[in-house]
């Protein structure tokens, strides 16, 4: 034998979708969260090198959005435009990250334990110590002495005869 089921008759209430004390300020929470999210999409941070060799920027989660290279690129060597691109991206991933908590405080709370979560989840990186950088007209090589010029020449000394063709014709006499 099946058991029983009864159901509500038409005339009888049925509370649906009934709000909780806790949950009546979704709404609220709903809107600081698009809010949020639509300013995490504009975030980005950018840092230049100390000498202003490079310029980078990167988005939130600190990915490399532009990189460009000013005048002073051209004239370090390799290895140290790596080293100024590699500074100047971790600050700017320093940057990115303390805009991420800023526009998450008021979504979770500054002092809640999500906010302590996402913290914990940013890695705090060490900043390089950028070397500053040296003045351009600061020579790498020591200077050589210039030698001294070669000696001069004597002219050639003409020869005295006159029985060459050298002089006027028309002043000789005949």
């Amino acid at each position: 034998m099946l058991p029983l089921i009864r159901m509500p008759s038409p005339d009888s209430e049925v509370t649906v979708n009934r709000i909780e004390p806790a949950s009546a300020g979704m709404p609220d929470i709903a809107r600081r969260a698009a809010e949020a999210k639509a300013r995490l999409e504009r975030v980005s941070a950018t840092a230049t090198s100390a000498d202003g060799a490079v310029t980078v920027t990167v988005n939130t989660s600190g990915a490399l959005q532009e990189i460009t290279f000013g005048p002073r690129a051209d004239e370090l060597p390799r290895a140290r435009l790596a080293q100024a691109v590699l500074a100047a991206a971790k600050r700017a991933q320093v940057d990115a990250a303390q805009q991420l908590t800023a526009v998450m405080a008021p979504v979770i709370g500054a002092d809640s334990d999500a906010m302590h979560f996402l913290r914990e989840q940013i890695p705090a990186p060490e900043l390089p110590e950028e070397e500053p950088a040296p003045p351009r007209w600061e020579f790498t090589e020591t200077p050589r002495e210039t030698p001294p010029p070669p000696p001069v020449r004597p002219a050639r000394p003409r020869p005295d005869d006159d029985e060459d063709f050298g002089g006027p014709i028309l002043r000789r006499g005949l």
